[in-house]
């Protein structure tokens, strides 16, 4: 089970997380600002692939785990859309608006991966949508921040 907790960062661990994933949220600021609304979701992935490596942050595009049940993997194969940093999970969303499923996706994503920062963009609106999210692992609770 996950537990959502958007009060228990103190102020100084969330300017920590912020200043970590900064320059990851730059990219994605970029493209959308470069590329424009209402685009299909492999456009933005694909600008913020070269977004990404013109600023030389580490990634992984459609970045493969397994989940694992009782100690043997699932067949289905499951994707992040980015891994940056090697714990930076990001998902690109080409929609109307966020809501509870891409919340959702992402959070599982973050939980069985085990990728302790999730960000959700979403490019498509006019004025771009960005969720960030921690994971404690051992805790399994999400923090947004």
């Amino acid at each position: 089970m996950i537990n959502i907790d958007c009060k228990s960062a103190s102020p100084e661990e969330a300017a920590a997380w912020k200043k970590y994933i900064y320059d990851i949220l730059g990219c994605c600021q970029t493209v959308h600002r470069e590329m424009g609304p209402w685009l299909n979701e492999y456009i933005y992935q694909e600008a913020l692939k070269i977004a990404l490596e013109e600023k030389s942050i580490p990634f992984q595009k459609e970045y493969y785990f397994k989940v694992m049940f009782h100690g043997k993997p699932l067949e289905h194969k499951h994707y992040i859309d980015f891994l940056c940093l090697n714990d930076v999970a990001v998902e690109c969303k080409a929609i109307s608006s966020l809501g509870v499923e891409q919340r959702q996706q992402l959070w599982n994503y973050m939980r069985l991966s085990k990728t302790p920062f999730g960000i959700l963009y979403n490019f498509a609106p006019i004025k771009d949508q960005c969720e960030k999210y921690h994971l404690d692992i051992a805790t399994n609770t999400i923090t947004a921040f």
